[in-house]
């Protein structure tokens, strides 16, 4: 009886202890969600590469305290981070302009050889309303990739590499082409090229992903090899976008060089919705480019919640980093997370299960974090 006694204790006792650890754990809870969408997913784990951090945002007067959550986070883990990689573009071209007292984000410029004119603004904006890839290569135009890759670092942000341009002929060029700069109305200058350093393989754990792929039209039957790729991880993503939203947590060398007007612009640019910069909102729905909460669904978002985000879709791989902040219920918190979707294994087919599985995921995990915020204590 009292063998028995004990056993029934140690029973309930584990219990308390599996409670108490969900409890403090608010990830996990989200993840054991009922919900098809997430339950999909988590039966099947091993498919979909799944990494997450998702960050509690706590305030005391002036001071913000971060508590962050992870799930399966690996730097050493590859996946393809697609159009991630334009936000810490966006980033250090802000911070180059602060260093030519020529330029501003509203400097006219074009690429040699390019008929299209833009700013620095609106390149910035098109990168965020609608993920434009020859906005971001201009950027990496302007900045070349060794600069690029080195103002993160520089941050203490982690790693990052960012090797090629996106969805263009020249993606792998190591030198940069000109830009022709507007100095005036009627003046202008160009720039010089930049050499870049070339390239190493990656050597990380999940380089080489899937039995196949296309190129040329041809099938491969062997794992698709990204080590010539980007490289931008689960940590640095997060890490840059508290130093965007929150430069004052960290210490000066830790914080990127951009003025007030400039991080109020960039801010801007990452909620802005596509119809409200005069995109057609049946093609460029406000959750186009806003997967976790919303990517669902294609109904106009709440004008309460703000989502301070960047996400990449490309090679299978599905990626949100963002802040959101409910401004009526006063809620916000960050979540970065990725999942691969690629059920047949063989890349460039184009078959993958983007509003399927990958969509309705981060979808739902944004959901269900939110649920967690609305009733937590603070």
């Amino acid at each position: 009886m009292f063998r028995q006694s004990i056993v029934v204790f140690g029973i309930f006792f584990l219990f308390l202890t599996c409670s108490k650890v969900e409890d403090k754990n608010p990830l996990q809870k989200a993840l054991s969600s009922e919900n098809f969408k997430i339950k999909g997913v988590m039966d099947s784990l091993d498919q979909y590469e799944v990494q997450i951090r998702y960050t509690q945002i706590d305030r005391k007067g002036e001071t913000v305290t971060f508590t962050d959550f992870d799930f399966q986070v690996n730097e050493n883990q590859y996946f393809y981070p697609a159009s991630t990689v334009k936000f810490p573009a966006a980033v250090a071209a802000l911070e180059k302009i602060n260093e030519i007292d020529s330029l501003s984000i509203q400097t006219r410029f074009y690429i040699e050889g390019d008929s299209v004119e833009t700013t620095f603004a609106k390149a910035i904006s098109e990168i965020f309303a609608v993920s434009d890839n020859a906005a971001n290569n201009r950027l990496v135009e302007f900045l070349g990739q060794d600069d690029l890759n080195q103002r993160i670092k520089d941050k203490a942000i982690g790693p990052i590499r960012v090797a090629h341009r996106l969805s263009t002929s020249n993606a792998d060029e190591l030198v940069t082409k000109p830009l022709v700069i507007y100095l005036n109305d009627s003046t202008t200058a160009s720039s010089k090229p930049i050499i870049n350093t070339p390239l190493t393989p990656l050597v990380l754990n999940g380089i080489e992903k899937g039995k196949g792929f296309y190129a040329s039209d041809s099938l491969y039957k062997e794992p698709f090899d990204f080590s010539l790729k980007n490289y931008y991880p689960i940590s640095s993503q997060h890490n840059v976008l508290k130093r965007i939203i929150f430069p004052e947590s960290f210490a000066p060398e830790e914080r990127f060089n951009l003025s007030p007007s400039q991080l109020g612009a960039l801010r801007e640019a990452m909620y802005t919705l596509p119809g409200e910069l005069g995109y057609d909102t049946e093609e460029y729905y406000d959750s186009y480019v806003k997967f976790l909460m919303f990517g669902d669904i294609t109904q106009p978002m709440p004008d309460y919640i703000k989502i301070y985000n960047k996400v990449g879709y490309a090679y299978g791989t599905l990626t949100d980093c963002a802040y959101i902040h409910d401004v009526k219920n006063d809620i916000e918190f960050m979540v970065t997370a990725t999942i691969l979707v690629n059920k047949d294994g063989i890349f460039n087919d184009d078959a993958y299960e983007y509003d399927e599985i990958g969509i309705p995921f981060l979808a739902q995990l944004g959901r269900e974090l939110y649920n967690i915020e609305l009733n937590r204590k603070r």
